[in-house]
Protein backbone atom coordinates (compact mmCIF):
# COMPACT_ATOMS: atom_id res chain seq x y z
CA UNK A 1 0.00 0.00 0.00
CA UNK A 2 1.28 3.42 -0.94
CA UNK A 3 2.01 6.03 1.72
CA UNK A 4 0.48 8.61 -0.59
CA UNK A 5 -3.12 8.79 -1.73
CA UNK A 6 -5.44 11.44 -3.13
CA UNK A 7 -7.73 13.44 -0.92
CA UNK A 8 -9.39 14.98 -3.99
CA UNK A 9 -9.68 14.06 -7.68
CA UNK A 10 -11.50 16.59 -9.83
CA UNK A 11 -11.93 16.83 -13.59
CA UNK A 12 -12.21 20.39 -14.90
CA UNK A 13 -15.45 21.46 -16.59
CA UNK A 14 -13.83 21.37 -20.04
CA UNK A 15 -12.64 17.80 -19.26
CA UNK A 16 -9.11 18.74 -20.35
CA UNK A 17 -7.44 18.45 -16.93
CA UNK A 18 -7.41 16.35 -13.79
CA UNK A 19 -6.74 18.23 -10.56
CA UNK A 20 -5.42 15.94 -7.85
CA UNK A 21 -4.59 16.76 -4.25
CA UNK A 22 -2.65 14.27 -2.14
CA UNK A 23 -2.69 13.55 1.59
CA UNK A 24 0.73 15.22 1.94
CA UNK A 25 -0.76 18.54 0.75
CA UNK A 26 0.73 18.46 -2.75
CA UNK A 27 -1.62 19.35 -5.59
CA UNK A 28 -1.11 18.86 -9.32
CA UNK A 29 -3.02 19.66 -12.47
CA UNK A 30 -2.48 16.96 -15.10
CA UNK A 31 -3.59 17.44 -18.69
CA UNK A 32 -5.86 14.85 -20.28
CA UNK A 33 -3.42 14.67 -23.18
CA UNK A 34 -0.51 13.79 -20.90
CA UNK A 35 -2.58 11.20 -19.04
CA UNK A 36 -3.66 9.64 -22.34
CA UNK A 37 -0.25 9.45 -24.02
CA UNK A 38 1.52 8.29 -20.84
CA UNK A 39 -1.22 5.84 -19.89
CA UNK A 40 0.04 2.83 -17.95
CA UNK A 41 -2.06 0.55 -20.19
CA UNK A 42 -0.53 -2.27 -22.21
CA UNK A 43 -1.87 -0.51 -25.33
CA UNK A 44 0.61 2.31 -24.66
CA UNK A 45 3.35 0.65 -22.60
CA UNK A 46 3.39 -2.63 -24.50
CA UNK A 47 3.60 -6.10 -23.01
CA UNK A 48 7.34 -6.13 -22.46
CA UNK A 49 10.60 -4.21 -22.80
CA UNK A 50 10.94 -2.19 -25.99
CA UNK A 51 7.26 -2.42 -26.91
CA UNK A 52 6.20 1.06 -25.79
CA UNK A 53 3.98 2.82 -28.36
CA UNK A 54 4.17 6.53 -29.20
CA UNK A 55 0.56 7.75 -29.42
CA UNK A 56 0.15 10.78 -31.72
CA UNK A 57 -2.76 13.17 -32.25
CA UNK A 58 -4.17 13.47 -28.73
CA UNK A 59 -3.86 17.22 -28.15
CA UNK A 60 -7.63 17.66 -27.72
CA UNK A 61 -8.51 14.40 -25.96
CA UNK A 62 -10.89 14.74 -23.02
CA UNK A 63 -11.55 12.74 -19.87
CA UNK A 64 -15.03 11.19 -19.92
CA UNK A 65 -14.91 8.85 -16.94
CA UNK A 66 -13.04 7.94 -13.79
CA UNK A 67 -13.72 4.63 -12.08
CA UNK A 68 -12.15 3.72 -8.72
CA UNK A 69 -10.07 0.53 -8.78
CA UNK A 70 -9.78 -0.85 -5.28
CA UNK A 71 -8.27 1.70 -2.93
CA UNK A 72 -5.04 2.12 -4.87
CA UNK A 73 -5.93 3.47 -8.32
CA UNK A 74 -8.42 4.94 -10.77
CA UNK A 75 -9.29 3.83 -14.30
CA UNK A 76 -9.53 6.87 -16.58
CA UNK A 77 -11.65 6.82 -19.73
CA UNK A 78 -11.00 9.22 -22.61
CA UNK A 79 -13.23 10.42 -25.44
CA UNK A 80 -11.13 8.47 -27.98
CA UNK A 81 -12.54 5.39 -26.21
CA UNK A 82 -9.25 4.45 -24.52
CA UNK A 83 -10.13 3.27 -21.03
CA UNK A 84 -7.74 0.48 -20.10
CA UNK A 85 -5.20 2.53 -18.15
CA UNK A 86 -5.25 1.93 -14.41
CA UNK A 87 -3.50 4.91 -12.82
CA UNK A 88 -2.15 4.08 -9.36
CA UNK A 89 -1.87 6.85 -6.81
CA UNK A 90 1.93 6.61 -6.95
CA UNK A 91 1.93 6.88 -10.76
CA UNK A 92 -0.34 9.94 -10.67
CA UNK A 93 1.98 11.47 -8.07
CA UNK A 94 4.98 10.71 -10.31
CA UNK A 95 3.21 12.40 -13.24
CA UNK A 96 2.62 15.41 -11.02
CA UNK A 97 6.27 15.61 -10.04
CA UNK A 98 7.87 14.59 -13.35
CA UNK A 99 5.13 15.37 -15.87
CA UNK A 100 7.01 18.12 -17.69
CA UNK A 101 10.07 15.92 -18.13
CA UNK A 102 8.08 12.86 -19.24
CA UNK A 103 5.87 14.88 -21.60
CA UNK A 104 8.98 16.57 -23.06
CA UNK A 105 10.44 13.12 -23.81
CA UNK A 106 7.11 12.19 -25.46
CA UNK A 107 7.26 15.32 -27.64
CA UNK A 108 10.83 14.41 -28.66
CA UNK A 109 9.66 10.90 -29.63
CA UNK A 110 6.91 12.42 -31.78
CA UNK A 111 9.43 14.64 -33.60
CA UNK A 112 11.85 11.76 -34.13
CA UNK A 113 9.05 9.65 -35.63
CA UNK A 114 7.60 12.45 -37.78
CA UNK A 115 4.36 12.56 -35.77
CA UNK A 116 2.45 15.45 -34.21
CA UNK A 117 0.30 16.09 -31.17
CA UNK A 118 -2.53 17.47 -33.32
CA UNK A 119 -3.14 14.62 -35.71
CA UNK A 120 -2.20 10.99 -36.13
CA UNK A 121 -1.05 11.69 -39.69
CA UNK A 122 2.59 12.38 -40.40
CA UNK A 123 3.35 16.01 -41.25
CA UNK A 124 4.02 16.77 -44.91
Amino acid sequence: MSDIWPTELKVTKDRQQLVITFNNGESFTLSAEMLRVLSPSAEVQGHGPGQKVTVPGKRNVAIISMTPTGNYAVRIGFDDMHDTGIFTWSYLHELGERGEELFGAYENELREKGMTRGTSEKPR
